[in-house]
C-alpha cells in the first residue's frame, strides 16, 4: 500500500448526525479571513471537499469538519464544514462534533468541569462552552452567530399549491417551511419523501431568492429547506433536508438558530426563553434566546444552542 496523500479524522456524531473532524493532513487553506477561505473552497479549489465527500471515502450522509489556523486572534481554531453539496460557513451539530474531538483528543486542553473553545467561522466567532466530566465532553453550548428573518416569502408550486416560507439566516441561509403545507409529517418513515421534497423546494426557492447577506458576500445563497412542526409539549420538530437528498439526523443547530429569529420577528419569544428542537429521529437541542441585536438592516437575535456529541471512531483516509 502506498498513499500519495493521507488525512486523519476523528469521527464523531451529534445526536446521530455524523461529523468527521479532520485532525491531520491539511495544513491550511488560502485566505486572510475565514470568509475568504470559504470562498476559496467553493469557487477556486473544490478538490479537497470532493475528494473527501465522494464515494468510496464518504457519501451523502454526514460532513467533514475542516480545522485551520484561526484568522481571528480571539479564536482557538478556524472551522469550515465540508458537505456533499459545497463548503458551508457554520453548522451547529458539526461545531459540537469539532469541540468534542478537540477536547477529548487533547488538541485543546480539557479543563473540568467547563472548557471553552472559540471557533473562527465565516459567520463570525462561535464560543463553545463544554461541560466535561471524567475526560468526556458531556454537553456543548454554542454562542451562535446572530440570526435574522430576511423575508417572509411564498412560492407557487403545481404539487403543493402556494408554499409559504421564512427566509432566515442562522449561520447559513434557510427556508423554513411548515411541513403540513406539503402534506407530510416529520417521522422516520417519511424521511425519503421529506428529503426529496425539501431539496426540490430548495432548488426552486434558490432560483428566485438570492439570499443576500448584508455584510458578508461569502455567506450569500440559500443552503437548505428545514421543515418544522409544533409538538404537543411545546417543542419544535425539525427536519433539515440536504442536497443531494437526505435528512439531517440532528435537530440542526443553525436551523434552530434561524427558527428562533422567525419566532422573535412574530413576537412569540423574549430574551430568556428556551425552545427545544427535536429531530426526525428524536434527538434534542435546546435553543436559548439571549438578547436582541441587529445585522445590517435586520433585527436579529443572539442565541445559544446546546447538544451532545460522541466519538465513535478514528480514520486514516488515503
Amino acid at each position: 500500500m502506498r498513499f500519495s496523500r493521507t488525512i486523519q479524522t476523528v469521527d464523531v456524531h451529534c445526536e446521530g448526525e455524523i461529523g468527521r473532524v479532520i485532525t491531520g493532513g491539511v495544513l491550511n487553506v488560502p485566505g486572510a479571513t475565514m470568509a475568504e477561505k470559504l470562498h476559496h473552497l467553493n469557487t477556486v479549489d473544490d478538490g479537497l471537499r470532493r475528494w473527501l465527500c465522494s464515494e468510496p471515502r464518504s457519501g451523502p450522509a454526514g460532513s467533514f469538519c475542516l480545522l485551520t489556523p484561526a484568522c481571528d486572534p480571539r479564536a482557538d481554531v478556524g472551522f469550515i464544514v465540508l458537505q456533499p453539496d459545497q463548503a458551508h460557513a457554520m453548522s451547529g451539530s458539526n461545531a459540537i462534533c469539532a469541540t468534542t474531538a478537540l477536547l477529548e483528543t487533547g488538541m485543546v486542553q480539557m479543563v473540568e468541569p467547563v472548557s471553552v473553545v472559540t471557533l473562527d467561522t465565516a459567520a463570525g466567532p462561535v464560543v463553545a462552552t463544554a461541560e466535561c466530566q471524567g475526560g468526556k465532553v458531556v454537553r456543548v453550548t454554542l454562542d451562535m452567530p446572530p440570526s435574522f428573518l430576511a423575508k417572509e416569502g411564498v412560492i407557487e408550486t403545481a404539487e403543493w399549491g402556494a408554499v409559504k416560507f421564512d427566509l432566515c439566516f442562522g449561520g447559513i441561509f434557510y427556508a423554513l417551511v411548515d411541513v403540513e403545507q406539503v402534506g407530510l409529517t416529520i417521522v422516520p418513515e417519511k424521511a425519503r419523501e421529506l428529503a426529496m421534497t425539501g431539496v426540490e423546494l430548495r432548488n426552486r426557492i434558490a432560483a428566485v431568492e438570492p439570499a443576500v447577506h448584508p455584510t458578508t458576500p461569502a455567506l450569500n445563497g440559500l443552503a437548505y429547506v428545514m421543515f418544522r412542526s409544533d409538538e404537543p409539549d411545546g417543542a419544535v420538530r425539525t427536519c433539515t433536508t440536504l442536497r443531494p437528498g437526505r435528512v439531517d439526523r440532528s435537530p440542526c443547530g443553525t436551523g434552530s438558530n434561524s427558527n428562533m429569529a422567525a419566532r422573535f420577528a412574530r413576537g412569540l419569544v423574549k430574551a430568556g426563553d428556551r425552545v427545544v428542537s427535536r429531530s426526525t429521529i428524536g434527538g434534542e437541542f435546546v435553543t436559548e434566546f439571549v438578547e436582541e441585536t441587529t445585522v445590517g438592516p435586520y433585527k436579529a437575535t443572539r442565541n445559544r444552542v446546546s447538544g451532545r456529541g460522541w466519538i465513535y471512531g478514528i480514520s486514516q483516509i488515503g
